[in-house]
């Protein structure tokens, strides 16, 4: 009997250890997909800087905005900025 329970506590540790890595793994790439995004917009953001237009500020708001919204954020972020809304 007690090598029955093990073999059953065993075999639902696996099937939990196989859920929370599926779960870790998905938040993984998610935060990933997110880092990577940031990293594109900030670097937008600095090629737009270069350029002798005006100047948009690189700080954590904008980096997000375009950092979520990609090239659309960008763009938004441009348009904001020539439309004086900050």
């Amino acid at each position: 009997m007690e090598i029955l329970t093990l073999v059953i506590i065993g075999i639902v540790l696996l099937v939990l250890v196989i859920f929370f890595a599926s779960i870790l793994l998905k938040l993984g790439k998610i935060v990933l997909s997110i880092l990577l995004h940031m990293i594109l917009g900030w670097i937008l953001l600095f090629i737009w800087n270069i350029l002798p237009f005006f100047k948009i500020p690189i700080n954590i708001l904008t980096m997000l905005v375009a950092g979520f919204g990609g090239i659309i954020g960008v763009v938004v972020l441009i348009l904001a900025k020539a439309l004086g809304l900050y």
